[in-house]
């Protein structure tokens, strides 16, 4: 009886991690979808985010305690750098007009720079996660299906908001992946 109680509240506590680690991209993807997205693009994110909401905690486990002090502020920094780059070049493209190229969801470049970018705090949660004795593959699963589950609601939900918004739904997603850079880095 003991061991299931212990089981399910660690079960229960990935899935909070899960939710919060997914909501990055949940918000992140709002931005996205404001500039007008396509289905099949939103799924492509979708897949990719997951992915790198596997590869990246799993990656942060096998570090696990060795570099977890010095890593944790690093990898926040550098998300929120890559945020406040995206963000910046977003918003400029949308005032300078078609004269320069914005960000590219659709190329392989593009997707993995904004994959990275919602995932990179996985990759601490992982080195954090390396110390305790936890079953990594649940774990790594868990956290690649609600940051795919979550993309998908924000670029959706960005798809939605951005006919409301016109010309300016890029702008406005600019705005929002500056604002979640700032945040990473204060």
């Amino acid at each position: 009886m003991l061991a299931s109680s212990v089981e399910i509240g660690q079960l229960l506590t990935i899935i909070i991690m899960a939710i919060a680690l997914g909501l990055d991209a949940f918000s992140l993807g709002i931005g996205i979808g404001m500039k007008g997205i396509r289905l099949v693009d939103i799924l492509k994110i979708s897949i990719v985010i997951g992915i790198f909401h596997v590869l990246m905690p799993l990656m942060g486990m096998f570090m696990g305690h060795y570099v977890s002090s010095l890593l944790g502020d690093v990898a926040t920094a550098a998300g929120g750098c890559l945020l406040i780059l995206l963000g910046s070049h977003m918003v400029y493209s949308s005032i300078r007009g078609g004269e320069t190229e914005s960000f590219d969801h659709r190329t392989i470049w593009g997707l993995t720079i904004f994959a990275l970018s919602v995932s990179i705090d996985s990759f601490s949660v992982g080195v954090s996660l390396g110390m305790f004795a936890t079953d990594i593959v649940l774990t790594v699963l868990v956290f690649g299906a609600f940051g795919g589950l979550l993309s998908i609601a924000g670029l959706l939900v960005g798809r939605r908001v951005s006919g409301w918004v016109g010309e300016y739904g890029e702008a406005f997603g600019g705005l929002i992946l500056l604002a979640f850079g700032i945040k990473f880095l204060l």
